[in-house]
């Protein structure tokens, strides 16, 4: 199982190519995508999409991380469109490294919620997803653990469980935290966290909710949506088993990341990414998204029973903008504190 694995996101770190095949027209249109979502069900938004315009998705798929540098080394000759991207800090260094172009769209600035968009207008969110904690009741006392800061009470000593800090998702964590309490109130908050971790640090989400499960540990911090595919099954039976083992907290405010997507800079097919990226952040298109992958769409929350089941949040004040921007001070506190 493990040499599969390391198959799979070799793969994935090369990226896969697809395209979404729509009746042929004399013009030909087409927009390329480099997309760090790895949801098969995306595909269904981008059919649903050319059969609307006529316009043909070439779609090539790898991790964030890949796609950036892949950018970076293809520079001019790039053939990408349009970039699409998880987690605040990915999207934000792509726009800092210069990788995306300011797009001029009436309905992006409508559709796309203040606080997850870029005040420059190079990318706009197009899903949102919650930073949630999934405990075990029979190790800890979920009653007494409300928010992220909790995860910080001696009580806790040996039963924390925390994804490595190369996750974006847990430096987007730490940023929300610096732009709420500060820097000198975080690194205390992350000292007190850490000192109760007794387990390595995990390389998934997924991982660390079957730790919970096992009673490894009695909680930790994940996406919203890990929890709710392994429910929903999606994973496999047994991973279903774990996940109903568990205890979703989703702290109010909580802290909210998002996918987005961008205008590459030297996009070909200009109108045509344009058009995609509108079509992506309507609400037809984000809870296209949305919905099958358990993610919540822009405006909405997702209505599947097993996410309603988490309990209504209150996304927090701090922009996606700012999460970018306190993205290496993050990682300095976390390095501090021995988060490795």
């Amino acid at each position: 199982m493990q040499r599969f694995q390391k198959l799979l996101y070799a793969v994935l770190a090369l990226g896969l190519t697809f395209n979404v095949n729509i009746p042929s027209k004399a013009s030909e249109r087409e927009v390329r995508v480099y997309s760090g979502r790895h949801y098969n069900t995306d595909r269904g938004v981008y059919k649903k999409f050319a059969e609307e315009t006529g316009i043909k998705v070439r779609l090539i798929e790898a991790a964030g991380i890949s796609l950036i540098e892949r950018l970076k080394r293809e520079g001019k000759n790039s053939q990408a469109d349009v970039i699409l991207l998880v987690d605040a800090a990915r999207i934000t260094n792509a726009s800092k490294a210069g990788l995306l172009q300011k797009i001029d769209s009436a309905s992006l600035e409508n559709d796309v919620p203040n606080g997850l968009k870029d005040p420059g207008k190079e990318w706009y969110a197009l899903t949102r997803r919650v930073r949630v904690m999934v405990a075990n009741p029979k190790v800890v006392d979920i009653n007494k653990i409300n928010d992220y800061s909790d995860l910080a009470d001696p009580s806790l000593k040996g039963k924390v469980c925390l994804r490595n800090r190369k996750s974006p998702y847990n430096q987007s964590l730490v940023a929300n935290q610096i732009v709420n309490k500060g820097e000198e109130a975080t690194q205390t908050w992350l000292n007190g966290m850490l000192s109760n971790v007794s387990q390595p640090f995990f390389p998934g989400d997924i991982s660390i909710v079957r730790a919970v499960s096992k009673r490894k540990c009695g909680i930790g911090i994940v996406n919203h949506y890990y929890v709710a595919r392994m429910l929903a099954g999606v994973n496999g039976r047994r991973d279903a088993l774990y996940a109903k083992k568990t205890t979703v907290i989703t702290p109010n405010p909580a802290h909210v990341n998002i996918s987005a997507g961008g205008l590459a800079k030297y996009a070909i097919n200009k109108s045509e990414a344009v058009k995609l990226l509108e079509f992506l952040a309507s609400p037809q298109g984000s809870k296209g998204l949305a919905a099958p992958t358990f993610e919540h769409p822009l405006k909405e929350v997702n209505q599947n029973p097993i996410v309603k089941n988490f309990g209504e949040f209150t996304p927090d004040d701090v922009t996606v903008d700012e999460l970018g921007e306190y993205n290496s001070i993050a990682i300095k506190l976390m390095k501090n504190s021995g988060w490795n």
